[in-house]
């Protein structure tokens, strides 16, 4: 008895596992969408650009002696009122369904993302398919679908080099931020906080890099590349900030990983680079007679990497006066971008959640007010400790000879 109720519950296990292949896609009916681009058409609409692999040609493109294999990935576009719309009416012109698992990018046009990133991506996280994790940049001087139709020698599959881009450029120069789609979904629904997403743009002619010769040659006719730090306000860009400008925005955000300090020394400009290996940006938030004020502390850690002229660099009060020039520079560049925010109304470095934690009374009472009334006037106190832990292998450059 005991024997017979073991096989019957064994049989219905197995029949209940069988049974899961019920929405089984065969490969051959998938079209596996790498990238996602947004723009706008003169009538308003939304223009989707899907970014497609041509598996045949990315796995057989080494063998057959890269570029000439053909081209890895093809470019889909449609059009829509929403997003969906766009994303359904693509079947039109595709063999396959559409797969978004794989996809790893999302490509904003300039112009929707002036008009605003509302409704852009409830779709997305609705979708079960698509990863909130994709990586998000903004167009920046160019269409989405300019940016997706380059081709790149390098990484054969040009999503994947604005991504690795993206993290490398982060990791070592310190003026880009690698952003993904929930970091922006958050930021947009925190009323102390708004989005920062990193611009990217064509270099060269735009024409000429949708063509296979443009991975066949040594200087490609166009590459893309990172450009700059998009600053949103309400869900809409408002402004564009490069160089040390951006970087002051990824320091307050405890963002550098490691960057490249160049300060002055003996009446020459860009005489010592100072390479930061580690660091850390606390933001605390406090109230004074009835208002609130937040101080932002940078403690890094880094070497010497090039020095330009004469110094006795093993000397402890020379480096005791460069560590202090260097601070000296580090909340300059903070401080501008603090300064270029406030201008903008658009709190970008998230000090509203900071009074929020400190203050939970007071930040409900100036929340609505935040950006345009209290922001632009905020008192913020920027300090910094910089220790030089290496020097290099010389002690005295050899210029001084």
């Amino acid at each position: 008895m005991k024997r017979g109720i073991a096989i019957f519950v064994l049989l219905v296990v197995c029949t209940g596992m069988l049974a899961g292949c019920w929405s089984k896609k065969e490969l051959t009916d998938l079209a596996f969408i790498i990238a996602v681009g947004l723009d706008k058409t003169k009538d308003g609409k939304y223009l989707a650009s899907f970014q497609v692999v041509n598996p045949g040609n990315v796995a057989g493109a080494t063998q057959r002696g890269g570029g000439a294999a053909g081209v890895p990935v093809s470019i889909y576009t449609s059009t829509g009122d929403t997003l969906v719309e766009a994303s359904r009416k693509a079947s039109e012109k595709m063999s396959r369904l559409l797969y978004y698992a794989h996809t790893n990018l999302m490509v904003i046009g300039e112009e929707v993302a002036r008009e605003g990133l509302d409704g852009v991506f409830d779709a997305l996280e609705r979708n079960s398919q698509f990863r909130t994790t994709a990586h998000l940049v903004i167009a920046h001087g160019h269409s989405a679908k300019e940016i997706l139709t380059v081709l790149t020698p390098v990484d054969k599959i040009s999503a994947n080099q604005i991504i690795k881009t993206l993290e490398f450029s982060e990791m070592a120069w310190g003026q880009t931020m690698n952003v993904d789609v929930w970091q922006v979904i958050r930021d947009l629904a925190s009323p102390g906080r708004n989005p920062v997403i990193t611009g990217v743009r064509i270099e060269g002619n735009p024409a000429r890099g949708k063509r296979q010769t443009n991975v066949q040659s040594s200087v490609p006719d166009a590459r893309v590349s990172l450009d700059g730090l998009a600053l949103f306000k309400n869900g809409r860009l408002v402004k564009w900030v490069n160089g040390p400008t951006a970087r002051g925005v990824v320091w307050v955000l405890d963002r550098i990983k490691q960057t490249n300090v160049t300060i002055p020394w003996n009446e020459k400009q860009e005489a010592i680079g100072y390479r930061t290996v580690r660091a850390k940006t606390d933001v605390e938030a406090t109230v004074k007679r009835g208002r609130p004020t937040v101080s932002v502390h940078i403690k890094a850690e880094g070497d010497i990497s090039e020095a330009l002229v004469p110094i006795h660099l093993d000397d402890a009060n020379v480096l005791f006066q460069l560590e202090k020039e260097i601070e000296r520079d580090i909340k300059k560049e903070v401080k501008q971008a603090i300064e270029t925010a406030q201008r903008a109304r658009t709190d970008v470095f998230g000090f509203g959640d900071a009074v929020h934690r400190a203050a939970p009374r007071l930040w409900k009472k100036i929340q609505n007010e935040w950006h345009d009334r209290y922001f632009p006037e905020l008192d913020v106190t920027v300090t910094a400790d910089i220790y030089i832990r290496r020097i290099g292998l010389r002690n005295k450059p050899y210029m001084e000879k």
